[in-house]
């Protein structure tokens, strides 16, 4: 029976340092960490690397709820998957675990808050794009990657991983560079 922490944060600037400490503290004896957006599920390499081997009587465990997803279906999937698989889902703020029923009933609620709130954000997102456009200031995001050196590192045989981390960007933006070729 092993203690697995997730932890992840949306972008490369911010920091899953508080998660990590949260997990050893919890007796996580394998921590995963990435950082990309809670939107999917999609392109979430180390969740799906933790899921492909969770086994029965394992628990996944997460800082906050929202830290495995922003998406109510992507969540509930997940849990559906993790109990699948005889294991079970912890979170430790607030203190939920799926072993018992109603466990699953605060999952299920807390899942579609932390939807509720992704829609918030991207609200306030783009009422200030629009405000800035209308001010004419709006110039769009730069590029955090470079696509030219991450192509290069690419066609030298590196792996997907290893570029991301060379060049501080997640997968997905790895991803989104090859589809952008």
């Amino acid at each position: 029976m092993t203690r697995i922490g997730y932890a992840r944060v949306s972008s490369v600037d911010q920091d899953t340092g508080i998660q990590v400490e949260r997990l050893r503290q919890a007796g996580c004896t394998i921590l995963r960490e990435e950082k990309v957006s809670g939107k999917t599920r999609q392109g979430r390499g180390e969740l799906e690397t933790i899921m492909d081997f969770l086994n029965k009587g394992d628990t996944l465990v997460i800082h906050k709820l929202d830290r495995l997803g922003r998406n109510t279906r992507d969540v509930l999937n997940l849990v559906h998957e993790i109990e699948g698989k005889g294991a079970h889902l912890e979170v430790l703020e607030p203190a939920i675990s799926t072993e018992g029923p109603l466990g699953k009933v605060m999952i299920t609620t807390l899942s579609m808050v932390a939807e509720m709130e992704l829609g918030f954000i991207t609200e306030r997102r783009n009422a200030g794009i629009a405000a800035a456009k209308a001010k004419g200031v709006y110039k769009g995001g730069t590029r955090k990657a470079d696509y030219d050196k991450v192509r290069a590192l690419l066609a030298a045989g590196l792996t997907k991983a290893e570029v991301a981390r060379r060049q501080k960007i997640s997968r997905e933006t790895v991803y989104q560079i090859i589809r952008a070729m």
